[in-house]
């Protein structure tokens, strides 16, 4: 069975640091994109970053997250720099075939973690 394992959400201050890993079991995802969303209450799930062997970024989180992945550990990660009371939500881990920006292009999905921003 495959599963996208997230773990490092939390509280932190605004203008603090969190780092999210994704550690996928089952299966190698060397191969496939590796992607971050995010969904806030009452909105709808929405891309953060992805990666292949070349990054995407949404723009609201550009120049202050990073995603990367360490193929040998068979792990994604997200750095979130500077973050801001917008950026709370669910985060969730995700892998397809190909790098894309749309929710339903993506094949396995974690369970989500959950990242608070506070003032």
């Amino acid at each position: 069975q495959v599963q996208l394992v997230e773990s490092g959400g939390g509280l932190v201050q605004a203008g603090g640091s969190l780092r999210l890993s994704c550690a996928p079991s089952g299966r190698t995802f060397s191969m496939y994109c590796m992607a971050w969303f995010r969904q806030a209450p009452g909105k709808e799930r929405e891309f953060v970053a992805a990666i292949t062997w070349i990054s995407s970024y949404a723009d609201s989180v550009k120049g202050r997250f990073t995603i990367s992945r360490d193929n040998a550990k068979n792990t994604v990660y997200l750095q979130m720099n500077s973050l801001k009371l917008e950026d709370t939500a669910v985060y969730y881990c995700a892998a397809g075939p190909l790098l894309s920006t749309v929710v339903t292009d993506y094949n396995y999905w974690g369970q989500g973690t959950q990242v608070t921003v506070s003032s």
